[in-house]
């Protein structure tokens, strides 16, 4: 290589540098790498291997056979299959209404509350995570047993006089749903209700509206966008929940995530439980979107 075709290589170089360098898209490209490269490693790239498991066969000792096999998705439509992943949308529900119920006027007391009380408030909702999910699951048994807190609690103020055998039935189960979830919908809700400006309400207040008129038209439609972050991040772990059926549901209660947790560790049918997940993923995301698309999002819901 000559002089010259060198000057002529090192000043292209050159070049290229100096557009990259001046191109905002490339710098934007170069400082989301590594955050593109974690989301494919650790995301795209196991739901694309747990597609490709789902279509596979499952050999004779539980390996994974490589030949085509649809039957992994056509078993799901067995009657057991199909009340399963019912019920486990009833469970999916039912926790998350009762997490709005219970969590919206826990995040209403803290958005008003005081500035000082506020940092306590919060506080205490994320004290359980300094403990372990298992030792949690665990108190609550020995709450809910018979002859356990509670049970002792109720004989002694008269209440009741036998055992409620909470323990090992769907009530234990929604409890415990509850309780894990719960801080998840309160979060959402108090940032939402914590950024509503106390000059609008006083000025619903001052144009006649009743606290409870007040409350439905202005509170609850400017809330509701961290009400539907909150049912997201509530509904779509509790679809998939087997630990808690597992511990407090004992053999009465049984969802799709114990389906697909069964499937992996004991039946060692890995095609059929990767099926199972994917079925499990597309109905969660079909009701996201249909839930977010008809309720909405920011101000378009006032009305």
């Amino acid at each position: 290589m000559t002089t010259a075709q060198a000057t002529e290589k090192s000043v292209k170089k050159f070049s290229l540098l100096k557009v990259f360098r001046e191109s905002r898209v490339a710098q934007g490209l170069l400082l989301i790498s590594p955050a593109n490269i974690y989301l494919f490693l650790f995301m795209i790239l196991p739901l694309i291997l747990v597609t490709v498991l789902s279509f596979l066969s499952r050999g004779t000792y539980g390996d994974v056979v490589f030949q085509f096999n649809i039957t992994n998705y056509t078993r799901l439509f067995d009657p057991l299959y199909g009340k399963i992943f019912i019920y486990s949308l009833e469970v999916g529900l039912a926790t998350t209404v009762l997490s709005i119920l219970i969590g919206y006027p826990l995040a209403y007391y803290i958005a008003r509350a005081p500035a000082r009380q506020r940092s306590l408030l919060l506080f205490l909702i994320l004290v359980p995570f300094w403990t372990n999910f298992i030792i949690r699951i665990y108190a609550w048994i020995m709450i809910l047993r018979a002859g356990g807190l509670l049970d002792a609690f109720l004989e002694w103020a008269h209440i009741t006089q036998h055992s409620l055998n909470l323990l090992y039935s769907p009530t234990a189960v929604l409890i415990g749903m509850v309780y894990e979830f719960l801080p998840f919908m309160v979060l959402p809700l108090y940032t939402s209700l914590e950024k509503i400006e106390n000059s609008i309400l006083e000025a619903a207040a001052d144009l006649g509206a009743p606290p409870w008129r007040v409350f439905l038209r202005v509170t609850l439609p400017l809330s509701v966008p961290g009400m539907i972050a909150g049912t997201i991040l509530v509904f779509i772990p509790a679809m998939g929940m087997f630990v808690i059926p597992d511990l407090m549901g004992g053999a009465k209660t049984i969802l799709i995530g114990n389906v697909i947790r069964n499937q992996f560790l004991t039946a060692r049918d890995w095609p059929f439980g990767a099926a199972s997940s994917m079925i499990l993923m597309l109905l969660t995301m079909v009701f996201t979107l249909y839930y977010t698309r008809k309720a909405g999002f920011g101000e378009e819901l006032l009305v």
